[in-house]
């Protein structure tokens, strides 16, 4: 989902997301101990790995809806493909930054289950903004959110998953990589990069073709390059 569309109605907000670009882009950014993300299957890339970047909202409609065929996608090339995830949660999507926190949470306990939850987060988005939680507290949504962590993950993981949202360390995790969008110029979700390079039309959901045109070419050179 793009910034724009929102900019439009809401000049203090176009300030806001100003001021955070200028913030990113001046500010001394603390280096963090290791670099953003969440590898898919835990697969770092080989030095031949078309690396996909991704970054989503786990609360974003257009994230859910591109994650199928970019998975899709993912599954098709096997090993050429290498695809690193960073969350990116939008100030209007309400509660992006707990759920995309939880990730992070999880993240650190198990690598496994990483895109489980952000898959459970995709298939069940409307428990979380707007009218489902408009009435409710912070604190009482993160406790939700907490409650449908553990069941989607285990029950074996609650007191770590409720203790993760009371460590700064997993608010300061999720801030380095809204941090690391900014710096790299992201200002919607779905934003992809592939091999470093920016595709266009950011804040849309890329279908089975798109992805298709857009990989073919670069895999295939990587086996000329390798014959």
């Amino acid at each position: 989902m793009q910034l724009q569309n929102h900019l439009i109605f809401k000049p203090p907000f176009l300030l806001f997301c100003f001021l955070i670009y200028i913030g990113c882009a001046k500010a001394q950014v603390s280096i963090p101990p290791k670099p953003d993300g969440f590898w898919y299957h835990n697969r770092a890339p080989n030095p031949d790995s078309v690396v996909i970047e991704a970054f989503f909202d786990p609360l974003c409609p257009d994230s859910r809806d591109s994650w199928k065929p970019l998975k899709e996608a993912i599954q098709n090339y096997g090993s050429s493909i290498a695809l690193v995830v960073h969350t990116f949660p939008l100030p209007y999507h309400d509660n992006a930054f707990l759920a995309s926190r939880a990730l992070h949470i999880v993240d650190k306990l198990n690598v496994s289950v990483t895109y489980h939850l952000l898959e459970a987060f995709f298939g069940q988005q409307e428990k979380f903004y707007g009218r489902a939680t408009s009435n409710l507290t912070r604190a009482f949504v993160q406790e939700e959110i907490a409650r449908f962590v553990v069941d989607t993950v285990g029950r074996s993981y609650s007191p770590a998953i409720f203790g993760g949202f009371r460590d700064v360390n997993s608010d300061q995790a999720t801030r380095i990589s809204f941090k690391y969008g900014g710096l790299r110029g992201v200002y919607g979700t779905p934003t992809f990069f592939v091999n470093g390079f920016p595709l266009p039309d950011a804040g849309s959901a890329l279908d089975n073709n798109g992805w298709l045109r857009i990989l073919d070419p670069l895999v295939n050179k990587q086996g000329s390059h390798r014959g």
